[in-house]
């Protein structure tokens, strides 16, 4: 069979899907218990950190949309990285980066579902063979085909969403009753008319409720109109995500005092509480809903692995096994079955939270190494332009917030008991990136657009 005859993936993705799968893979169960440790930092400006995130997310967000309108690639990071500097070392590096901060979130997130599941029960489960078993489901999910992945995808946003709207409607009668502003206040320190600073550190912390554009440029190739869709559908969940957000974070005050946010082991479950009293079994319901969240993160992470190995294979990255695609259901099969052996490997392997902690400086390297690549793009003579542009200044921005982001991390990180051992995992999987790509020596990738 030539190449032009090989079966390729399934463009059937429209806009408002994009969208929804954008808005999924940004809101999560995460949420439910940061709102706590933003509580104990900012007090009753929670909210402002949300917006200050966004907009400082929305920089490498543009990115991303301005590099899947020009280039819609299931390779992602590590296509534009190829065509814009050439080093196939850095794209594979950048590639493999991406593929390990979605695997480790499978590998960790299969495991709480579990361990959520034998609560909700009341039994004693065995974690990891359970965690095994739904990674398994979610994998044969995923081969059935894209259209099937994306419904599951939309019911679990939509689950996963009106947790979080519910709090907001019944909440929503108690805004305005306190200071949006205050924060606190401890001895010893010295307080600003304005605490910019404070906001700024929430701000770090709340970034990463708005990475999800990672996973949209990674399903491009099976978008209908990608070079007008995957800008709209990143841009559109941010801001939906931003609403939410920042909504949720005002009726959080409101209801409840932040001290007592700060405090709470489930801060929003508390929240809903005392704005719905009425409301019974309430913690049954957010026990599903939980349940549908991490369910949905392990879902995109898995979609997104997937399309990963399989571009990475298209561009000559990797083993030419790994682009092959299913003639009837359209989806990259190898690449799922090894994504499977991989999470496996990580559930069994039992230090699976070490690398989920190094991952966000992974996320951190590869967004500055987009924004750089988008850079280098903008600045070629020739080169094609996509139906949505950003000045030059976004991805200068863009990637010097990243690496001030970086230094942040890597600061704090040192500064915690143990914490230095995230920037060393997250070292030693680059390092371990760069002896694999010495192995396999990838010749002659490419980086065309069609």
């Amino acid at each position: 069979m030539s190449a032009k005859d090989e079966p390729t993936l399934q463009r059937s993705l429209s806009a408002w899907q994009v969208a929804l799968y954008g808005l999924g893979s940004m809101l999560g169960a995460g949420i439910y218990a940061l709102i706590g440790k933003a509580a104990d930092t900012l007090g009753n400006a929670i909210w402002l950190a949300f917006l200050a995130a966004m907009i400082v997310a929305l920089l490498t967000g543009l990115s991303y949309a301005c590099v899947g309108s020009r280039y819609p690639k299931a390779g992602g990071a590590a296509f534009v990285t190829q065509r814009a500097l050439g080093k196939a070392w850095l794209s594979y590096v950048v590639g493999l980066c991406v593929m390990m901060s979605g695997l480790t979130s499978m590998a960790t997130g299969s495991q709480a579902m579990a361990e959520t599941i034998g609560k909700g029960l009341g039994v004693e489960l065995p974690v990891k063979a359970v965690a095994i078993v739904i990674v398994l489901l979610v994998g044969l999910l995923i081969y059935r085909g894209i259209r099937e992945s994306m419904w599951a995808n939309i019911v679990c946003t939509v689950i996963e969403a009106s947790g979080l709207l519910f709090i907001i409607a019944v909440g929503m009668r108690f805004w305005g009753g306190v200071d949006y502003f205050e924060t606190p206040v401890r001895v010893g320190e010295v307080v600003d008319a304005f605490p910019l600073m404070l906001i700024l550190q929430g701000a770090v912390v709340m970034f990463f409720s708005f990475i999800g554009f990672e996973d949209v440029l990674n399903v491009s190739e099976e978008v209908k109109n990608p070079k007008r869709d995957v800008p709209l559908g990143i841009l559109s969940a941010m801001i939906v995500a931003t609403l939410i957000y920042m909504a949720v974070a005002i009726t959080a005050v409101s209801v409840m005092p932040w001290q007592d946010l700060a405090a709470s082991k489930a801060p929003l479950m508390e929240v809903a509480k005392a704005a719905a009293p009425w409301f019974r079994k309430i913690d049954s319901v957010y026990l599903v809903i939980t349940l549908f969240a991490i369910g949905n993160t392990a879902l995109l992470n898995y979609l997104m692995g997937s399309r990963l190995l399989y571009g990475m294979s298209r561009q000559r990255l990797l083993p030419a096994i790994l682009g092959r695609v299913h003639p009837t259901r359209r989806t990259p099969h190898v690449a799922i079955l090894v994504l499977f052996g991989i999470v496996t490997a990580l559930i069994l392997s039992g230090s699976v939270k070490q690398l989920a902690e190094s991952t966000v400086l992974l996320l951190l390297m590869v967004f500055t190494v987009v924004n750089v690549s988008l850079l280098v793009l903008k600045l070629r003579p020739n080169e094609p332009k996509g139906s949505f542009e950003v000045p030059i200044a976004i991805p200068a921005l863009g990637a010097l917030v990243c690496l001030v982001l970086i230094g942040v991390r890597v600061a704090s990180s040192w500064q915690n008991e143990g914490g230095h051992i995230a920037p060393l995992v997250a070292l030693g999987i680059v390092a371990a990136a760069l002896v694999l790509y010495r192995i396999t020596r990838p010749e002659n990738p490419v980086a065309e657009v069609d």
